[in-house]
C-alpha cells in the first residue's frame, strides 16, 4: 500500500490545498493559514482541486461543499477511491443543516467536518489533530448501517471517520446550544427591557392623553372665542342686507370677520387674515378682535368718545393707523395680518374703506358689472408709521360689495391652479340676481367645488353687503 507521508505540525507548516469557489472566503482562509506558517494553494472548484492534487500531493485538503463543476463530496470521493490519495486528510466545510449531509459526508469518505461559520483557530486545531494522527482507512473501513430520520442507509466508512463526524456533530450541537443559551439570555433581557419600556410608554401615553384632553378643551374654548368674533346671524341692519360665510381649514383659524352697527347711520365691517395657521395665528386673531370692538373703551380703536359724551366713529384710515401702531410685525414668529375695513353710511350709501395688504373688494353695480376696487396699503405692521389711503364708493340702491380673504381668490384646484380674480368676479357676477344670502352661499359653494376633492387649504371668509337705499 502506498500511503502519503504526513509531516508533523510541531513547529512548522505544511502544504495545504484550499478548495473554495468564493474568492473572498478563499482569500480570508489563505491569509489565516499563511499566518499560521502553512504553504497554501487555492483551487476554485473540485475539478481544479483534483488537478492540483495530481500536480503535487498536499499534506491536507480543506474544501467547501457547494461548488460548481465538482462539489466537495465528489472531490472527496474521487480522492478516496485512488490508492495514492486516499490517506490525504480531507476537512469539509459544512453547515450540517440537513441530516442527509451526514450520510453524504460518510459516503464520500471525509475525515473531518468543520461547521460554518467557523472560528479559524478551531479549524487550525482540527488540521493539527488530523495531521498528527495518521489515517489507517485501509484497515478500518467497514460497511455500516445508519438510520437517519427513519430511513436506513448503508455506507462504507472507517471508525475514525465516524468518530470525527460524531465529534463535529457534537461540537456543532454544543456550539448551537451555547448560541441558544446566549440568545435566550438576550431574549430574557430584551423581554425585561421591553416590559420596562412598555410601562414607561403606558405612563407616557397616559400623560399624553391627559395633555391632549386639556389641549382639546383649550382648543374648543379658543374656537368659541373666535366664534364670538363673528357677527350674529339674527341681527338686522338698517337699509342694508348682509350675508357672510366662514370656513376655517383647521379648528383654529387665522381669518375672522364681523359687521358692527355703531348707530342708526353707521355700519362697520371688516375681514382680517392673519398669516399662518393654528394656535399662534388664532391667538393673534383673537387679540386683534379685542381692539375691533364697537364698545367705547380704552382698547377699542373703532370709536371714541366726544367731548359732549357722544360716540364718534373713527375713520377707516385712522383705524388702519392705530392697528399698524399696535401690531408691529413679530420678527421672531413672522406673524402679521391683512385687513379690509369699511364703514357704510346707511342713509346715503356712501362706503369708505381701507385695505392693509388685503385682496381688493368687488363692487357689483346695478349694470351687472363686478369690478375690483382696491385702496393701496401695506399689511399691518410691515412699515412703521404707514399711512392708509381711504377710498370711497357711492352705492346706488341694490348695489353690492363683496369682501373676502385670500383663501378665496388663491384657492387651488386639483391641478394646483389658483381660482384667480377673473374667475372670482365671474362667480360674483353669476349671483347678482339672487338675494344676497343666496349669492354669498353660491360663491362659497363654487369655491369649495373648485377645491374638490381635497377642499380649501386655507381659511375662507366671505362678507357680502347690499345697500337697499332710503
Amino acid at each position: 500500500m502506498n500511503s502519503v507521508s504526513i509531516p508533523s505540525t510541531s513547529g512548522k507548516g505544511v502544504d495545504v490545498l484550499v478548495v473554495e469557489d468564493s474568492r473572498i472566503q478563499a482569500k480570508i482562509l489563505e491569509r489565516r493559514l499563511i499566518t499560521a506558517g502553512h504553504t497554501v494553494r487555492v483551487a476554485e472548484h473540485g475539478v481544479r482541486g483534483l488537478e492540483m492534487v495530481r500536480e503535487r500531493i498536499p499534506a491536507i485538503i480543506v474544501s467547501d461543499i457547494e461548488m460548481p463543476e465538482m462539489n466537495g463530496y465528489e472531490l472527496c470521493k474521487a480522492l478516496k477511491q485512488e490508492e495514492q490519495y486516499k490517506d490525504i486528510p480531507i476537512i469539509l466545510l459544512s453547515t450540517l443543516s440537513d441530516p442527509l449531509d451526514i450520510i453524504k459526508g460518510l459516503d464520500s469518505g471525509a475525515d473531518n467536518y468543520v461547521t460554518k461559520p467557523y472560528d479559524p483557530e478551531y479549524l487550525l486545531a482540527r488540521m493539527s489533530s488530523l495531521l498528527e494522527t495518521p489515517l489507517e482507512q485501509a484497515n478500518a473501513s467497514a460497511d455500516l448501517e445508519v438510520t437517519i430520520v427513519g430511513q436506513k442507509f448503508r455506507v462504507k466508512a472507517g471508525r475514525q471517520q465516524v468518530l470525527n463526524l460524531l465529534v463535529s456533530t457534537f461540537e456543532n450541537a454544543v456550539s448551537k446550544n451555547q448560541e441558544l443559551i446566549i440568545v435566550n439570555q438576550d431574549l430574557s433581557l430584551a423581554k425585561d427591557q421591553l416590559e420596562h419600556s412598555n410601562r414607561e410608554l403606558n405612563d407616557l401615553n397616559q400623560k399624553i392623553a391627559s395633555v391632549n384632553s386639556r389641549m382639546v378643551r383649550d382648543l374648543e374654548a379658543a374656537a368659541k372665542v373666535q366664534q364670538s368674533l363673528l357677527p350674529s346671524s339674527k341681527v338686522e341692519f338698517p337699509r342694508c342686507d348682509i350675508a357672510w360665510r366662514y370656513a376655517p381649514c383647521q379648528e383654529l383659524a387665522g381669518d375672522f370677520l364681523n359687521v358692527i352697527q355703531f348707530d342708526d347711520e353707521h355700519v362697520g365691517m371688516y375681514v382680517v387674515d392673519v398669516s399662518g395657521h393654528g394656535v399662534p395665528s388664532s391667538l393673534l386673531a383673537v387679540t386683534v378682535g379685542r381692539f375691533l370692538s364697537a364698545q367705547v373703551s380704552d382698547s377699542s380703536i373703532l370709536v371714541q368718545k366726544a367731548l359732549d359724551g357722544s360716540m364718534v366713529v373713527n375713520s377707516p384710515a385712522l383705524v388702519g393707523a392705530h392697528l399698524n401702531r399696535l401690531f408691529p410685525m413679530d420678527e421672531n414668529t413672522g406673524l402679521y395680518f391683512t385687513i379690509i375695513y369699511g364703514v357704510l353710511h346707511t342713509p346715503t350709501g356712501l362706503f369708505k374703506f381701507i385695505t392693509g395688504g388685503h385682496p381688493a373688494l368687488v363692487h357689483v353695480s346695478n349694470e351687472g358689472e363686478a369690478k375690483y376696487v382696491e385702496a393701496d396699503g401695506f399689511p399691518i405692521g410691515w412699515v412703521e408709521d404707514a399711512e392708509f389711503m381711504e377710498c370711497q364708493i357711492q352705492l346706488q340702491p341694490g348695489e353690492r360689495i363683496v369682501m373676502y380673504s385670500d383663501g378665496v381668490n388663491e384657492a387651488m384646484n386639483e391641478q394646483v391652479e389658483q381660482l384667480g380674480n377673473e374667475r372670482l368676479s365671474d362667480m360674483v357676477h353669476q349671483g347678482r340676481s339672487h338675494p344676497i344670502e343666496e349669492s354669498v352661499q353660491m360663491l362659497m359653494s363654487m369655491v369649495e367645488k373648485w377645491c374638490d376633492p381635497k377642499g380649501p387649504l386655507d381659511d375662507v371668509s366671505i362678507l357680502g353687503i347690499e345697500w337697499k337705499g332710503e
